[in-house]
């Protein structure tokens, strides 16, 4: 027989999905329990929760019962023969998508006992899932309280293994910082709230988020999520948000990161002895200053009690503060950030078998500055030059979801979501008569005095300010239960609109830009721009030229879908998930005309297994397989089909005038005779039925996951998890017009009678076909293998191997231990390239040429050999709490790019991006690593008894060891006889030291 405390754990340990892996179906929102009972007549269980949802199921003859899609709440849990209750769980709290068992002994057996008192938690104690076959990280509320972390999505997921802060460049509309997942481009993530996709619809660079206090959980996933979801080949982060209870609750909470409390950053300096000495300050950071204040409150509660519930959120986040521009922007700009946030959520129980979700969410960055000069040579800051721009991007999200019990088998949901998000900007008026001068580090010094000119034209480009985007989601999800088998279809469809969208260049319609080469080498090959020697005033070099930029447009992305699953019990101690999605994909250019048309089946195959092995839910090992297609976001049309602009006239020049304008101009010849641009962008928008390959496919990426989850003890489980990813195909423009027109030559065509474009979006490390426009008004078809271009074959691979050892809180104390090694190798990073901060989305500088990808293959721009993750928190006294998240990384590669070959030469017109290295070949990562980063981030809070412990102060410090690393150098290195004065330079270093210091209080 078997004693209470043993049955108290052995209920326990198998009670609920595991804190830190296990999910039946990616970025859901709702919960399920399950469990056993002794079968007998007239036996069933009632599930009673906090939000007045009361369900009611039978036990099946195999003694099991299952109660899917429950809102994430706390339950009571009752097991009831013919009408009588004959044992109670209470306190079950669900974790989102999740299986929570919750079993029940023989009750007439002699060793049944009443275990009614028991607290099943999905936060207090390590379980098992054996009822799930991927992998995830759900942080919950309770967590976040806990924890000393930033105050983003973005933040809070990178507690997930693999998941690696992005490049500091790239931020998302509101301003935040992105995440890459396992190797993937920053762009290839999906964002949801209460289950509506709220990724940007415009680049996929980050989402929509909640107000950091109105989260519930957060999902994050990278990869191995079912057939239901999509869209993604990087991570999901997926944030559901608190709702209104039977108990009225309330609480507000005010931050400061005070000036003080925040240590110096790190001047960046030169690398090398070009244009000053090694050591020089090239931007001074050390007199930056910044200070935060954030205030948040949040009410919730019944207005009528069982049936309606409402929760709402606010929090108002002010920053303030000043940053120096590197020498060649020698401005001082005071600037000050707002970002309010709200939530607001309405759940009706229209009966025991219907429910009603509606949400709103609203978030809105702005920022507005001034601007005055700054002197380096004397370290002074003067006059005031101008005004800042002003930017305002406002997103709104509604989002209603209907959740249909029809029968104890039979579960029907349907979500419909839409969001707006509106880019307003108001560029400053700087008062100067002149185009934007950039590099005037650059200008001849034997023309300037030794002194760069610059006019204070501090107006570069210019973002429309009506620019807006829509974006609807439509799901609608039919789960029906028979027998060993749960199976689940549905649709998912989304609509997104990017109208007025582009960017022109302000001041005089143009830039001028000053540079350095080598005298006696073309500054471009193709297209051709002679040799700076050639004219007066470029004997040593120094050249400029005015650049052209335009790309307004309005278009429009249509996304289908549809899935079908089983996750088949086959027997007590196996589950096979088993599942497959279609996925479709159409984009618009701004005629309303597709230009690329992706509408055959995209099947995507998602296959998993659960085998828990000795069938007591104590050792589980698991794996799945999947496809995942992504599908283009709305701005790849900007650069592919909707005529943009680029640009560059060169000119040498005899003198320098004092408002920093070049004198004497020469220009230089040219294949056009005037400006040129390297990807063909004139301005004419080009036929939409010769934009994109014709036999071109979607991106998609293969996944494999092994993994095996073991409970020690009552309060440890242990797990190990291998990953492999492939990129099996990408997109992207292709450039080398000449390679198709000598294809077109081979394959018979009349080369004088067809029209050969610029640049074409394509499947690149693939055999192409391309439509020609030709003098009858038809099209002629040439197809261009992979050979006819001299590419190598796409490749990005990820493998990565991840142990963990886990003890969630139990009162006292919880901890996570988390080392990953991985290896993110290939030519191609995805759709963005980090390396050099590219991030137009499907146009990168990579596949433009085959000279450009000669040499490529090495460690890619995400690729993070080591990462250490701990995480916890201890209760060293009643009233008291410490806690800390310390990541240990090693550093990300360093490459060196300059120009074509042992002779420095520049043949596809793109200076020094080449894979050579002073004539040398070099790899992707050749140039060895970034240094090791150790992050220290400690907390600390006091939550008085004398206050019910209602209250709460705390402080918190990030980067406590103060450690400043460079994180990512310049790759670009210019030639030999002319090195690039950035090459080697510093790009950003590690955020400082700072503290946060708040205020609590919940009721």
């Amino acid at each position: 027989m078997s004693s209470l405390p043993a049955l108290r754990r052995t209920l326990l340990c198998a009670a609920v999905a595991a804190t830190f892996s296990g999910l039946a179906y990616g970025q859901a929102t709702t919960g399920r329990i399950t469990g056993s009972a002794p079968a007998s007549a007239g036996e069933t269980v009632l599930i009673e929760g906090s939000n007045g949802l009361t369900r009611e199921v039978a036990v099946d003859s195999r003694g099991r019962y299952t109660a899917e899609s429950l809102p994430l709440a706390t339950y009571k849990v009752t097991l009831r023969a013919n009408g009588q209750a004959v044992d109670t769980r209470d306190n079950v709290t669900l974790r989102v998508g999740a299986a929570t068992d919750v079993s029940f002994a023989d009750a007439s057996s002699s060793n049944a006992q009443d275990l009614s008192a028991v607290t099943v938690s999905a936060s207090t104690l390590p379980k098992i899932d054996v009822a799930t076959v991927a992998s995830s990280t759900v942080i919950t509320s309770t967590d976040l309280a806990r924890l000393p972390l930033q105050r983003s999505a973005e933040a809070v997921a990178l507690l997930a293994p693999g998941a690696s802060p992005g490049y500091s460049g790239f931020k998302n509309a509101f301003g935040g910082s992105l995440v890459s997942f396992a190797g993937s481009a920053v762009s290839e993530n999906a964002y949801y709230i209460n289950g509506m996709n709220t990724t940007d619809p415009l680049s996929g660079f980050g989402g929509v988020t909640l107000p950091y206090g109105a989260i519930d959980q957060q999902e994050i996933l990278s990869g191995g999520y079912s057939a239901m979801y999509g869209r993604s080949d990087g991570g999901v982060i997926s944030q559901v948000g608190k709702r209104g209870t039977n108990e009225w609750h309330f609480g507000a909470q005010v931050l400061w990161e005070p000036d003080f409390a925040r240590a110096s950053a790190r001047n960046i300096t030169y690398g090398h002895d070009n244009p000053a000495p090694p050591g020089t300050i090239n931007q001074r950071n050390d007199r930056n200053h910044e200070w935060t204040s954030t205030i948040s409150a949040y009410a919730g509660g019944p207005l009528i009690k069982d049936k309606l519930y409402a929760f709402a959120a606010v929090e108002m986040e002010r920053t303030q503060g000043n940053s120096l521009g590197d020498v060649n922007h020698s401005y001082d700009t005071k600037y000050t950030y707002k970002d309010p946030k709200w939530y607001g959520k309405l759940d009706w129980n229209i009966n025991d078998n219907n429910i009603l979700e509606l949400t709103g969410v609203n978030q809105t960055h702005r920022s507005n500055g001034n601007k005055y000069n700054y002197d380096y040579d004397t370290n002074t800051i003067g006059d005031y030059a101008s005004e800042d721009s002003t930017y305002k991007t406002k997103a709104m999200v509604y989002v209603a979801k209907f959740t249909s019990y029809i029968t104890d088998d039979l579960t029907l949901t349907a979500l419909y979501g839409k969001s707006k998000l509106t880019y307003y900007n108001e560029p400053p008026d700087t008062g100067v008569t002149g185009p934007f001068i950039g590099n005037v580090s650059q200008q001849n010094p034997a023309l300037n005095g030794g002194t760069p000119i610059n006019n204070g034209q501090t107006l570069d480009t210019i973002d429309n300010p009506d620019h807006e985007s829509t974006n609807r989601n439509l799901r609608v999800d039919l789960n029906y239960k028979i027998g060993s088998h749960s199976i689940t279809a549905g649709i998912d469809n989304q609509d997104s609109k990017d109208i007025d969208d582009g960017t022109t260049i302000g001041g005089d319609g143009y830039e001028l830009w000053y540079a350095k080469g080598d005298p006696n080498l073309n500054i471009s090959d193709s297209p051709f721009v002679d040799k700076p020697a050639n004219y007066p005033g470029g004997a040593t070099g120094y050249y400029g030229y005015y650049r052209h930029y335009n790309t307004l447009a309005s278009v429009r992305v249509k996304q289908r879908a549809q899935y079908i699953m089983d996750d088949w019990q086959v027997n007590d101690r196996v589950l096979l998930s088993l599942g497959i999605r279609n996925d479709q994909f159409t984009n618009y250019n701004p005629s309303g005309q597709p230009y690329l048309k992706l509408t055959k089946p995209q099947w995507a195959p998602r296959l998993g297994a659960s085998w828990d092995v000795y069938g007591d839910s104590s050792l589980k090992v698991y794996g799945n397989a999947g496809r995942y297609f992504l599908a283009m976001p709305a701005s790849v049309a900007l650069r592919t089909s909707a005529g943009s602009l680029a640009t560059n006239e060169y000119f040498t020049y005899t003198g320098i005038g004092a408002d920093g304008l070049p004198t004497g101009v020469n220009f230089i010849k040219s294949a056009t005779g005037g400006a040129v641009s390297p990807n063909g962008e004139y301005g004419q928008p080009p036929d939409p039925k010769t934009v994109s390959a014709k036999n071109i496919k979607s991106e998609y990426q293969d996944e494999f996951i092994l993994g095996a989850d073991k409970q020690i003890n009552a309060n440890w489980v242990a797990g190990v998890k291998a990953t492999a990813r492939k990129l099996r195909n990408a997109l992207d423009d292709v450039c080398d017009n000449g390679a198709i027109s000598r294809a077109a030559i081979a394959q018979g065509a009349d080369i004088d009678a067809v029209t050969v474009g610029s640049c074409y979006l394509s499947n690149p490390g693939r055999a192409n076909v391309y439509s020609l426009a030709n003098a009858n008004g038809g099209y002629t078809d040439v197809t261009v293998t992979n050979a006819d271009f001299g590419f190598p074959h796409l490749k990005r691979n990820y493998y990565g191997l991840d142990l963990y050892l886990s003890h969630p809180f139990d009162g006292v104390w919880s901890g996570k231990v988390d080392y990953l090694w991985s290896h993110s190798y290939g030519n191609t990073e995805g759709q963005v390239r980090s390396d050099v901060g590219q991030g137009s989305v499907a146009a990168s500088r990579d596949w433009d040429y085959a000279t450009l990808m000669n040499y490529a293959n090495g460690d890619l721009g995400n690729d993070r050999k080591h990462q250490l993750k701990l995480y916890g928190s201890y209760q060293i006294a009643p009233e008291w709490l410490i806690s800390a998240n310390i990541l240990i990384q090693s550093g990300l590669p360093k490459s060196c790019l300059g120009r074509y070959g042992a002779n420095e030469s520049d043949p596809s017109g793109y200076g020094s991006y080449y894979h050579f290295c002073f004539g040398v070949p070099s790899a992707y990562g050749a140039k060895g690593r970034e240094p090791w980063e150790e992050l220290v981030d400690v907390s600390t809070e006091y939550r008085p008894l004398w206050a019910d412990k209602k209250l709460a102060f705390s402080v918190s410090v990030f980067n406590i060891l103060n450690q400043q690393r460079s994180q990512r150098t310049n790759p670009v290195s210019g030639s030999t006889n002319s090195v690039n004065d950035g090459y080697q330079q510093v790009i950003g270093y590690t955020q400082p030291r700072y503290a946060r210091f708040g205020i609590t209080y919940d009721f």
